[in-house]
């Protein structure tokens, strides 16, 4: 099989690509966004090679006829501009005709030499990231990258067919994760429906004849979550200290946070030693891990036993309350918790905030009814996280392999 090496800014000077920074200035400003209308991409919803949907922006159709040379099409790769440059999104059929933002770039191929998600692929490599992060660096200022920088990058391709089969390969193990991501997003939706349901509409089982009080019904209370839960704190090793890290535990900081109900693992790890040279326990798994500084109110429940840094807060019910109510209340809550976080610098959420958002504790008998209910929907959330991180696993050891032609297809 022959691999041909070639630059992207060799098929920019043939026309058979072409590069688009996002609208510049005034052309696009704060006060064109709206809340509905045109998907923008903006960096922050660029991962690694997919959407990262949260905080998405809109613009009118009066704005996007405008800018329509900034609309995107499907095969489009986007980079973002400030930042995190070693990521990208691969534009699906779904995002057609949305538009890049600001801080976007946008690669464009026009050849049928080149399968653009066989790019994407070759993007998720360790080494064009780790290419991107040097050459977009610099020790004074963020990462900031480039038009002269993309048309810098190497492009290791075979023929085209090749280049299909390969991506037929990989695509099998996003499509199946892209599956259970769906069925995840519904079982997500129907564990909340549940909770709200329950606890704020009050049509629980047995409401019907439930007398109520003060807003509640009898033998249930309002308190501030401070009173009903148990809010314990993290810390950090000492990182010069090479004897705490690289171990077997699970560190968890707000870096970790998921989307999902569950976190299953933590991009560092520590070891027994550094445990106990840090002010965090050993938290055990179905502890509530909320992230008080940064990206604020991100909510996880812990798949395995973790320790945890000082930039999070570990919940446990009191007084019966059982970790999957506490998990899914909080859940109920994240947006007060946001609205409350202070600082003078950045937002945090700090141990008065629990004091002054409040949560309906209903009777035990209740709080057991729900969990018999929502149980077994959880399971099935950590045992699809857990199929998932298996499939990107297996997806990202076979990745590099296909794409040095070390495995013909």
């Amino acid at each position: 099989m022959t691999w041909r090496t070639l630059t992207i800014g060799e098929f920019v000077d043939t026309g058979a690509a072409d590069i688009q920074t996002g609208p510049f200035g005034t052309q696009l400003s704060a006060r064109d966004y709206v809340d509905e209308g045109t998907p923008v991409i903006n960096v922050r919803n660029i991962g690694y090679g997919g959407l990262k949907a949260d905080k998405l922006e809109f613009v009118t159709e009066k704005t996007t006829e405008r800018l329509a040379a900034h609309l995107l099409e499907p095969r489009d790769i986007v980079f973002g501009r400030k930042g995190a440059v070693d990521r990208h999104l691969y534009v699906s059929e779904g995002q057609e005709h949305w538009m890049q933002g600001s801080d976007c770039i946008r690669l464009r191929f026009h050849t049928d030499e080149i399968i653009p998600r066989f790019v994407s692929y070759l993007f998720l490599h360790e080494a064009h990231q780790q290419w991107m992060l040097v050459q977009s660096g610099n020790k004074a200022t963020m990462a900031s990258l480039n038009h002269d920088i993309i048309k810098r990058i190497s492009l290791h391709v075979p023929a085209p067919a090749v280049q299909k089969e390969i991506v037929t390969t990989l695509s099998a193990y996003d499509n199946l994760i892209d599956n259970n991501q769906r069925r995840m997003a519904l079982l997500e939706e129907a564990a909340r429906q549940l909770y709200r349901e329950w606890f704020v509409r009050l049509r629980f089982p047995g409401h019907e004849h439930a007398r109520i009080t003060n807003g509640v019904p009898k033998g249930w209370d309002r308190k501030p979550v401070f009173d009903a839960v148990e809010i314990l704190s993290g810390g950090t090793p000492k990182t010069t200290a090479p004897e705490y890290w690289d171990g077997n535990i699970p560190f968890y900081t707000p870096k970790d946070a998921s989307d999902g109900f569950w976190v299953t693992d933590c991009e560092r790890r520590i070891t027994e030693l550094g445990l106990q040279r840090c002010n965090s326990r050993l938290y055990p798994k179905e502890t509530v891990f909320i992230s008080a500084r940064g990206t604020v109110g991100k909510l996880n429940l812990a798949q395995s036993p973790m320790a945890m840094s000082q930039s999070c807060y570990a919940l446990v019910g009191k007084e019966g309350l059982s970790q999957l109510f506490v998990f899914m209340a909080m859940q109920a809550a994240v947006d007060a918790f946001r609205q409350h976080a202070v600082g003078a610098v950045f937002d945090a959420i700090v141990v008065d905030t629990f004091k002054r958002i409040y949560l309906v504790v209903p009777e035990p008998k209740i709080v057991r009814i729900f969990e018999e209910f929502i149980r077994p929907v959880l399971a099935q959330l950590e045992n699809l996280t857990l199929q998932n991180q298996k499939l990107r696993a297996a997806r990202d050891l076979l990745l590099p392999r296909l794409m040095s032609g070390e495995i013909a297809v």
